[in-house]
């Protein structure tokens, strides 16, 4: 079923309806406090689950069939049930009036770091065995703005600190709900690259910070190669250890397997297609470094993250069946984003590049709908 969002007042009690939220604080009961920042998020009211909702006189936006003029949507039990013009409201229905208001599909959020208790694992620039839905909490109160700006869904993110990050975690935002009940286990698992700037650590100078390799882009290039002939390697041993192990004979002695190396495990499953690539990128020229490695190593780059100079090399992109997830209106913020244009994501488009618009923030998660509202001002995407 389709999460879908009302523009207008009534956004934010549809979407804690239809969030799933199906617990509200006991009368007596103490706030619960939050020890990384802020408010104390849990000690907002939450509204139970919609049992039995009906927004009407709505104008649809479906996305995939078209605009339904004056349409009904009935909600039950949290769960759209019925979409259409000629929707019969069941007796004991709370209505919502949606005349002169729009619905869309809940919308999703390709670059997240919400609700997440740390970013980066910065200590080295290969930190592919950490997961970043161990940091992932259930009680950030970013999760109640985004579902009242209408994301109900969202690709969280390890930071960009890493030349290769952590793996990441795609949830369905639920208010109030454990992190169990928001992990979307059928999204195809990934992990974050980056490169640029913040891998190579020249955006500033913390007191206490070491130098640590790679300081230059083509250091960040070699350390990619590198990391990849290990894993090659790695999965060799592993290949030829099931081999033997499938051959043995009765009464034969086991092998020795080889060593576990967790870090290299979710490499070998970028090899394998397993797991997703999710890369930081903003300059033309490391992008198409990067599809290099991957396309010697046999792998894919399944997003290009920020790709503020993506609209130079949309061919490349476009023919490397990649897609582009960029922000609406984001540039010149540092020296590797100073090309960025506002029509990034159009021309991107044109060229046939599957493109999104992402985040990156709290804040902006709040409000994408005005940033897609900015790529239809910019080069006419619709």
């Amino acid at each position: 079923m389709r999460t879908f969002r009302v523009c207008g007042a009534r956004a934010l009690g549809l979407l804690a309806l239809s969030a799933g939220a199906a617990f509200t604080q006991q009368p007596g009961q103490a706030a619960a406090q939050n020890p990384w920042g802020g408010g104390a998020p849990l000690s907002m009211p939450i509204p139970a689950a919609g049992k039995l909702v009906a927004i009407t006189h709505a104008t649809i936006l479906t996305a995939s069939h078209g605009t339904i003029q004056n349409g009904t949507i009935l909600i039950r039990d949290g769960k759209i049930a019925e979409i259409g013009p000629n929707v019969q409201v069941p007796a004991g229905a709370q209505v919502i009036d949606a005349t002169g208001k729009f619905v869309t599909p809940g919308i999703i959020d390709a670059h997240s770091h919400s609700s997440l208790e740390g970013i980066n694992e910065g200590s080295e620039s290969v930190t592919s065995q950490v997961d970043i839905g161990d940091a992932f909490r259930e009680d950030g109160l970013t999760i109640y703005r985004q579902l009242a700006g209408g994301v109900t869904a969202a690709n969280v993110l390890h930071g960009s600190a890493n030349t290769i990050g952590g793996k990441n975690l795609v949830v369905k935002l639920k208010w109030g709900l454990p992190v169990d009940s928001m992990k979307y286990d059928k999204a195809p698992p990934g992990i974050k690259f980056a490169l640029g700037e913040n891998v190579r650590q020249t955006n500033g100078n913390q007191a206490g910070r070491t130098p640590r390799y790679p300081r230059s882009r083509m250091g960040v290039e070699e350390l990619l190669r590198e990391r990849f002939t290990a894993a090659r390697e790695y999965q060799a041993e592993w290949t030829a250890y099931a081999k033997v192990r499938a051959a043995l004979k009765k009464g034969e002695a086991e092998p020795i397997p080889p060593k576990k190396d967790i870090e290299l495990d979710a490499l070998v499953e970028v090899l394998e297609g397993k797991r997703l690539v999710h890369a930081h990128s903003y300059r033309s020229d490391e992008i198409l470094m990067l599809l290099k490695v991957a396309k010697d190593f046999g792998f894919h780059i399944a997003t290009l993250q920020h790709v503020l100079e993506g609209y130079k090399i949309a061919d490349e992109i476009a023919a490397a069946g990649t897609g582009a997830s960029t922000f609406a209106d984001e540039w010149a913020y540092k020296l590797e984003a100073w090309d960025a244009i506002p029509f990034n994501a159009s021309l991107m488009a044109e060229r046939g590049v599957r493109v999104t618009v992402n985040s990156d923030s709290d804040e902006r998660a709040r409000r994408l709908y005005q940033d897609a509202a900015k790529m239809m001002h910019y080069g006419t995407t619709s």
